[in-house]
């Protein structure tokens, strides 16, 4: 009886699933390789917060009066709705 080749056979080929696993996690290795510093994303978020903080009452102070109270009715209806 002939000993067996020590040499593996032809490869097999990947299906899809194992192929989008590969590009997924060749994807992953390079995102974290370009990780943002932890100091620009602070810088962003406290810009945004101070956009956010702006927003609320400059919105109100746009709305009329009656605008707001219709605003305010409906939000309380949306609160209560489920009790």
């Amino acid at each position: 009886m002939p000993k067996r080749s020590s040499k593996a056979g032809p490869k097999k080929q990947e299906d899809e699933a194992q192929a989008a696993v590969r590009i997924m996690e060749t994807i992953a290795e390079k995102s974290e390789a370009r990780d943002i510093p932890p100091d620009v994303s602070a810088a962003a978020a406290a810009l945004g917060r101070r956009g956010g903080l702006k927003g609320g009452p400059a919105r109100a102070a746009a709305l009329s009066p009656k605008k707001r109270a219709e605003i305010a009715k409906k939000a309380a209806a949306a609160r209560w709705k489920n009790r």
